[in-house]
């Protein structure tokens, strides 16, 4: 077990280790298009999210059995995602976006992904997906209206431009109750490549100090929250070490990688399957998970207190202009 452990830890210390080469007219436009992303419209969105949680309707928690699920721990009954939708969907609509809705029933609750995209102009099949849940606990800043808003400023930047693959922006629901919409998601999918994909949950928190960074097991960190964690697996790994790249060029946003063994389904890499990129991962697609580390760093994780007050905004925007970079390299434009 103990040599299982160092293998994880070793992939991790090395995940970033080997730098590609990145052609410098793409990291020039790429980065172009990044630093279109702006604070305000991200903290409005937090603040619109915010919102829309605590006026909704909570999620009816009759079905859950007291006896096999903790409800004093895990707050279910505190659960909304209906207002949030349509917030993304009404955006998607003010962008001028085609949205779709991916609806799924299921033995539970039915789920409903929803979905914006710009078609690729020369490779429409290849596409690149930008996902966050919707769902949250509560008021749900960090978690995960950060990466909602995120999503949706990306969504902004890439309005009316053109790519030569196709961008998929996605908000995916129940991710709080079992990855359900994200993995409903992947199990549709057409007959498609998979070029890359950026999954973000709990994006906006960072916290600077000595010691507020808690180690994450089988990701090496320092104690100082300052920087965004990007985890991959042996699939993303090419994407890690690309986005990697670009940001030592760009310097949004301080970067720190791991990759899980094989498809991160190992014992000892739990922590980092549990986001919507696991569905990915387990059906053999490249995704990256961004995240603050959740409640390794941030103490209001799943409470109350989970409020767009305790965001830093400059770092959300870091965030958001990498990955905006990312997909913009990934993506190949956006074109003349």
């Amino acid at each position: 077990m103990r040599a299982l452990r160092a293998a994880l830890l070793l992939l991790a210390v090395n995940a970033c280790s080997s730098r590609p080469a990145v052609e410098e007219t793409a990291v020039l436009r790429a980065g172009d298009f990044g630093a279109g992303a702006e604070k305000s419209r991200l903290e409005s969105d937090v603040l619109a999210l915010e919102k829309a949680h605590l006026e909704d309707t909570k999620l009816d928690c009759g079905a859950f059995d007291p006896d096999q699920i903790d409800l004093e721990h895990q707050p279910v009954c505190n659960l909304t995602r209906e207002k949030a939708r349509q917030f993304i969907r009404e955006r998607f609509q003010s962008l001028e976006y085609t949205v779709s809705e991916q609806k799924a029933e299921g033995p539970t609750w039915p789920t409903t992904n929803i979905i914006a995209e710009v078609r690729g102009t020369e490779h429409p099949e290849q596409v690149v997906v930008v996902g966050a849940h919707y769902d949250s606990f509560y008021s749900g800043a960090d978690d995960n209206s950060s990466g909602v808003a995120a999503m949706l400023e990306m969504a902004r930047l890439a309005a009316g431009k053109r790519f030569a693959r196709t961008i998929r922006f996605v908000g995916f629901d129940l991710e709080e109750l079992g990855l359900v919409g994200s993995t409903r998601f992947v199990r549709m999918l057409p007959t498609e490549e998979i070029v890359a994909s950026i999954v973000f949950d709990c994006i906006g928190y960072k916290d600077a100090r000595p010691g507020a960074q808690m180690d994450l097991p089988g990701f090496p960190i320092p104690n100082t929250g300052d920087f965004i964690a990007a985890i991959a697996n042996e699939q993303s790994r090419p994407r890690l070490e690309e986005l990697y790249a670009l940001g030592s060029r760009l310097d949004f946003v301080p970067l720190r990688g791991a990759v899980a063994p094989i498809n991160g389904s190992g014992p000892f890499s739990g922590n980092l399957m549990r986001s919507d990129h696991a569905p990915f991962w387990l059906e053999g697609h490249s995704a990256l998970f961004l995240t603050d580390t959740a409640n390794f760093r941030n103490p209001h994780y799943h409470k109350k207190t989970d409020v767009p007050s305790t965001l830093d905004y400059d770092f959300l925007e870091g965030v958001t202009r990498l990955s905006a970079a990312g997909i913009a390299y990934w993506a190949e434009g956006p074109l003349p």
